[in-house]
Order: C-alpha cells, then sequence, then structure tokens
C-alpha cells in the first residue's frame, strides 16, 4: 500500500476504535475520554503496537497521526475557550492565579523530596519536581463540557489556572535551563517574560479590537463556510504565535483564540462547525494517540518505588496545591476537590518536559519510565473522579454558575454540547 493508504487505514482503524471506546465508557457511566484512552493504549505498542503491525511499512505513519492528532487538541482547546465569554474568565482571575501557582509549587516541591529520597542528584531532583508541576488541561476540559459544566466556577477557575501553570512552568523551565547553561541571570530570565508578556498582550489586544471587526466582514463574503474558515486561521495562527513569540504551549494559545471569538456574532456558526469537524475526526485521534504514545513495557520493577512515589506525589501535590488556592479564593470543599483533581492530568504536556530532562540528562533511563507510568495513571483516573465529584455536586443541587453572584447579565444557561 502507498503511504497515504495506510495512513486512512490506520485513521478509519483508530476513529472506529475510538468511537466504539467512548460509547463503551459512557454505558458504564464515565466520559467518553476514558474510553478513547484506554483505546489508544490497546492500540498501542503496550499491547497491538498498531502503527507498527507488518502491512504498515511507511516509517513516517506513526509521526503524521500524531500531528494530524496535535490538531486535535488545538481544536479542543479553541472549542474550550468559545464556550466562554472574557468577562467570566476576568472575574475568576484570582482563584486562577493562586490555584495554577500553588498546583505547580506543591508538586515542585514534593517531587524534589521524593527525587532526594530516591538518592537522585539534586538537579535531576528538582527537575523531577518540575516535570510534576505541569498539567495538561484538555483531558479536563473534554471532560467538563460531556458533563455540561465548563461554564461553572470551578471549570473558569481550572481554565485559567492552567494559563498560569503553563507560564509558570516554562518560567521555571526557562531557569533551570539557564542555570543548566552557565548561571541564573537576570539576562537570561527577563527575555523569556517579555515574550509571555508580549504574546499576551499582542493576543489579547488583536482579539478585543480587531478580530470583531475582521470576523462581521469575512462573515459577508460570498464564500463558503468563510467564519469558519476564518475562525481556523486565527486559531492556528494564535497557536503559533504563543510558541514562537510567548515560548508557551500553542494550545494555550488556542484557547485564547476561542475566548476572543466568544464575543463575535458568528460565535454559533463557527462552534458548530468546528464541533462537528473536530469531534468527528481531529479530537478522537488526539486522545487516542495519548495511549499510542505510552509503552507499558518501559516500566521496570526496579524503579517501582520510585515510580509509586512519583504517581502519588503527582496527584496528591496536584489536588493539594490547586485545591488549596481554589478554597483560599472562597470556593467550597468540594469545588476546591473538584479544581485539583481537574489539574491532575498531565497528558502530552509532562512527557514532553520529561522529554526535556532526558534529552539534556537532567533524568536518567531509569527514572524517566516512572513518569510514562506517571502521565498514563494521572491522565486515566482524571475523567472518572472529576465526573464522581461532579454527580454527587449535581445530586445535591450545589452546581454554582460562575457569575451567579452578580446581576442578570451574569445568568448562564448551560447547554448540551455532545
Amino acid at each position: 500500500m502507498t503511504p497515504f493508504l495506510q495512513f486512512i487505514l490506520v485513521a478509519a482503524i483508530i476513529l472506529f476504535a475510538a468511537k466504539v471506546g467512548g460509547y463503551l465508557s459512557t454505558r458504564l457511566g464515565q466520559p467518553s475520554v476514558l474510553g478513547e484512552l484506554l483505546v489508544g493504549l490497546l492500540l498501542g505498542p503496550s499491547l497491538i503496537d498498531l502503527i507498527h503491525l507488518h502491512i504498515f511499512t511507511d516509517v513516517h505513519l506513526g509521526e503524521f497521526v500524531y500531528e494530524i492528532g496535535e490538531l486535535g487538541v488545538l481544536i479542543l482547546m479553541f472549542l474550550a475557550g468559545l464556550e466562554l465569554h472574557i468577562r467570566d474568565f476576568v472575574r475568576n482571575t484570582r482563584v486562577s492565579l493562586l490555584s495554577g501557582s500553588l498546583g505547580v509549587i506543591v508538586p515542585l516541591g514534593l517531587g524534589t523530596l521524593v527525587g532526594v529520597l530516591s538518592h537522585l542528584p539534586l538537579n535531576s531532583a528538582i527537575f523531577l519536581g518540575l516535570t510534576l508541576g505541569a498539567t495538561s488541561v484538555s483531558i479536563s476540559a473534554q471532560t467538563l463540557m460531556e458533563l455540561n459544566v465548563l461554564r461553572t466556577r470551578v471549570g473558569l477557575g481550572l481554565l485559567g489556572a492552567a494559563v498560569f501553570d503553563d507560564i509558570l512552568v516554562i518560567l521555571f523551565l526557562s531557569i533551570f535551563l539557564a542555570l543548566g547553561d552557565g548561571g541564573l541571570t537576570t539576562a537570561a530570565i527577563l527575555p523569556v517574560v517579555l515574550r509571555m508578556a508580549l504574546f499576551l498582550v499582542l493576543s489579547i489586544g488583536f482579539g478585543v479590537w480587531v478580530l470583531p471587526w475582521l470576523s462581521r466582514r469575512v462573515a459577508v463574503l460570498p464564500v463558503s463556510q468563510a467564519a469558519l474558515s476564518f475562525a481556523i486561521v486565527i486559531m492556528l495562527v494564535y497557536g503559533l504565535a504563543a510558541e514562537i513569540i510567548g515560548g508557551m504551549a500553542a494550545i494555550t494559545g488556542t484557547f485564547l483564540a476561542g475566548l476572543m471569538f466568544a464575543r463575535t456574532p458568528e460565535k454559533r456558526q463557527i462552534e458548530n462547525g468546528l464541533r462537528a469537524l473536530g469531534y468527528g475526526f481531529f479530537i478522537p485521534l488526539f486522545f487516542v494517540n495519548v495511549g499510542l504514545a505510552v509503552d507499558l513495557h518501559l516500566i521496570r520493577v526496579e524503579t517501582l518505588w520510585i515510580m509509586l512515589g512519583v504517581i502519588l506525589v503527582a496527584i496528591v501535590g496536584k489536588i493539594l496545591g490547586a485545591g488549596l488556592g481554589a478554597r483560599i479564593s472562597g470556593y467550597s470543599w468540594l469545588e476546591s476537590l473538584q479544581l485539583g483533581i481537574g489539574m491532575v492530568s498531565r497528558g502530552e504536556v509532562g512527557l514532553i518536559v520529561a522529554t526535556v530532562g532526558l534529552d539534556n540528562g537532567w533524568l536518567s533511563p531509569e527514572v524517566f519510565p516512572a513518569i510514562v507510568a506517571m502521565v498514563l495513571v494521572t491522565t486515566l483516573i482524571t475523567p472518572p473522579l472529576l465526573r464522581a465529584t461532579f454527580v454527587q455536586k449535581k445530586e445535591a443541587g450545589e452546581v454554582t454558575e460562575a457569575t451567579a453572584e452578580s446581576s442578570e447579565e451574569s445568568v448562564i444557561t448551560l447547554e448540551s454540547k455532545t
């Protein structure tokens, strides 16, 4: 078969398996994303190793599937931003800042302690803690959208905390790299901070003052799906700018792009088109691809104790850190627990940070599998734990919408998105 035929066969298998897994997961009372993640684990090198079956000879097949899946997470975070309004987001700045910051600092400290107790060199122990500070909010965002609670104050606080988490982890990583390259100086750190600030100022300024004007004029053009195509272009540009200008994750940029488009009259048209495109093809590929990236054969018995310690600290650290930030901000104990659980998933972000450490010699090949196991466990447990806490809250009639404390302008009607 030609490389193209191999790709469409793999895509067909993955999509079919993802939808079957999602359906079975919902039948068992769990979010569909859990089934898609498990399907990826089964199809990956841990069991079937689909990409490397003898009928697939294209050496670039796995890379192509991965890149298509990455488009899926960009669309997912754009849709998450599109469901919100910038006013709602600003009103939750305090909890976002506190939960995002403590959600990095507490796991960083606990992870460093685990590394020291495991007799790792100090720089390796610190980098292990930094790996545990990362968060991949895409898994939680999908779960919250399935539960129709993304626009509660827990959902808004979670997304905001993830943005601050991303900024802080990138800043700490840059500091660590600067130390490794010869010492911590203002000249080494200041450019990192300025890049982030420049991206945020440019992206928000463009989104507030220019984007609505452009969107209105593009929408009336005699071009098929002009508004949708324009939204996709802006989404990709924001993701690209986040990486190149801000040094941040592309998903942060696409989330901001969605937040900006939420202010435009074309919001509904864009959302309907992109939701069909994303959930029909790209997003399932992303979730399955998370499982495809995990190889359970890398886990060794001799690293079992450090693996268990890393997993425990990864879960407890995020719940304590992010949850404490929410509690200080006036959230109830249950809401604080929900926000903390929502920050637990590490997903691809944890693997990216860990890979940087492996490539630079700060994480040994013996420790890296423990981080892989941590990423897998935290990614798998987040959806069912979130669902369990929100189901409990709904049964108690305590779901609090983010802006319910103010006037009728703030009343939010939760809409079914699945």
